[in-house]
């Protein structure tokens, strides 16, 4: 599957806020940022994710209202696709490494029987 194209600090924030609303205006957008550019601004990130294919529009009334075109699952293996090969050198183990001391309680049971099932599967499907 193609990677998704590399967004922005500004277009991760928008994205983030379109998919936990599922739809929204541009100024329901911005009231949600932190530290909030110009409306003008706000209304460019959305043309530039447009664009990019992360987003779609539809005109409802008279303003535009963005809904992500790209599935969240998708989107959440494309970062984590680039924080592995950045911040890991491609690594998994260090990426799950890390993931694992982020809690001092660490994984619970119930949490650690799904990771080995999900390595198993894995591990079954050649992965």
């Amino acid at each position: 599957m193609n990677e998704l194209p590399q967004l922005s600090r500004r277009e991760r924030e928008v994205m983030d806020i379109v998919h936990e609303l599922r739809a929204a205006s541009s100024a329901q957008i911005r009231s949600r940022m932190a530290e909030p550019p110009t409306d003008s601004a706000v209304r460019s990130v959305l043309r530039i994710l447009v664009g990019k294919g992360h987003l779609t529009r539809k005109q409802v009334d008279v303003r535009y209202v963005y809904s992500p075109c790209v599935p969240i699952s998708r989107m959440r293996r494309s970062t984590m696709r680039h924080v592995v090969r950045t911040f890991f050198g491609g690594s998994v183990e260090g990426a799950v490494a890390t993931l694992l001391e982020l809690d001092d309680a660490g994984p619970s049971e119930e949490e650690r029987a799904r990771l080995r099932a999900l390595i198993d599967r894995a591990s079954r499907e050649g992965r």
